[in-house]
C-alpha cells in the first residue's frame, strides 16, 4: 500500500512540475533565436513533435551548454545526414532531449517509489536515448532511399551528358526531374557552386552530409575521373554498374543471415509448440481418465 501511495504522490508531483513549466512558458516570451528555431519547419513537424518542441525549447540552451562544442558539432552533422526531418534543428533536438530527459527522470522516481528497479532503469534509458533513436532512424531511412535512387539517377545523368550537355547543366536538368532526399542534396550542391564553391569542394561536402558508401563511391569516382580526364559519361555508367553489383552482394548477405535467424525462431518457438500440440492430441485421444489415476 505504501509503495502505491508513494507512486501516486510522485506522479502528482510530476504533473505539478509540468503544469508549472507550462504556465511559466505561457507568461514568458522566448528569445528571438529560440523563437525562430521553434518556427522553422513547424509546418513539416507532426503535432506531437511541435508540442514537445514548445515544451522544451526554454531548456534548449542549458542542454546545449551541457553537450559542449564537440558534441554539438557531432549532432549537427547527424541532423544534416538525417535531412533535417520535420524541420529539425540543433535547438529543436536539444528541446526534445530536455523533454525526454525530464520525462525519464520523473518516471524513474515513480519506479523507485513503487520499488521497481527494472522500470526505473528502462525509463531513465528512454529519457537518455529517445531523441537519438529517432534521429538515427531518420538517418537510416534517408540513406536507404538515397542508395535506392542513386544508380538510376546516374544512368539518366550519363544519357544526358552523352547527349552533349555539360556536366553541370546535365546535373541541374536531371535533378529537376527527381524528388526526394537525393534531389535535395544535389540542389544544395548546385547552390553552393552558384555561390562560388568549387565543384570538388561542393561534392566533398555532399559526401560529408551523407553517411552512405554509395555516395562516397560516387564522389570519389567522380573526382578521380576528373583528375585523370576520363569521359564523364563512361565514369557515371561504371559507377552505376558497381553500385548495382554492391546492392546485389548486400542482398545476398542479408538473405544468408536470414536463414539462421529463421531456423533459430523455428527451433525456439514453433518446434516446442508443435510437440506440445502432438502430445496433447495423443493424451486427449487416448480417453484416459486422469481423475481415476489421481484418486488411485
Amino acid at each position: 500500500m505504501v509503495p502505491l501511495l508513494l507512486g501516486l504522490l510522485a506522479a502528482a508531483a510530476a504533473l505539478g512540475v509540468l503544469t508549472g513549466v507550462r504556465m511559466y512558458r505561457a507568461e514568458t516570451r522566448l528569445p528571438a533565436d529560440l523563437s525562430l528555431a521553434l518556427e522553422m519547419g513547424a509546418s513539416r513537424a507532426r503535432t506531437h513533435e511541435q508540442a514537445i518542441d514548445r515544451l522544451g525549447m526554454r531548456f534548449a540552451p542549458a542542454v546545449l551548454r551541457l553537450m559542449g562544442p564537440k558534441l554539438m558539432e557531432k549532432k549537427r552533422r547527424k541532423i544534416d545526414q538525417a535531412g533535417n526531418p520535420g524541420g529539425l534543428t540543433l535547438d529543436r533536438y536539444a528541446a526534445r532531449r530536455a523533454v525526454y530527459g525530464l520525462f525519464g527522470a520523473v518516471m524513474g522516481l515513480v519506479g523507485l517509489a513503487a520499488g521497481s528497479l527494472l522500470f526505473t532503469a528502462l525509463t531513465l534509458a528512454f529519457g537518455w536515448i529517445a531523441a537519438d533513436l529517432a534521429l538515427n532512424q531518420a538517418i537510416r531511412d534517408r540513406k536507404r532511399v538515397i542508395e535506392r535512387t542513386l544508380p538510376d539517377f546516374l544512368d539518366v545523368l550519363a544519357v544526358v551528358v552523352s547527349a552533349g550537355l555539360g556536366f553541370r547543366q546535365a546535373l541541374e536538368r536531371v535533378a529537376e526531374r527527381y524528388e526526394g532526399p537525393w534531389a535535395d542534396e544535389l540542389r544544395i550542391t548546385l547552390r553552393q557552386m552558384d555561390m562560388g564553391v568549387s565543384r570538388r569542394e561542393a561534392f566533398t561536402q555532399l559526401r560529408k552530409r551523407n553517411a552512405s558508401e554509395q555516395v562516397d563511391q560516387f564522389v570519389t569516382a567522380l573526382q578521380q575521373g576528373e583528375e585523370l580526364g576520363a569521359p564523364i559519361a563512361d565514369t557515371l555508367v561504371q559507377i552505376a554498374t558497381d553500385m548495382r553489383r554492391t546492392d546485389a552482394q548486400n542482398a545476398r548477405r542479408k538473405a544468408a543471415k536470414t536463414v539462421p535467424k529463421a531456423t533459430i525462431t523455428t527451433i525456439a518457438f514453433l518446434l516446442p509448440g508443435t510437440l506440445i500440440l502432438i502430445v496433447a492430441t495423443f493424451i486427449l485421444g487416448s480417453d484416459t481418465d486422469f481423475g481415476s489415476i489421481l484418486d488411485g
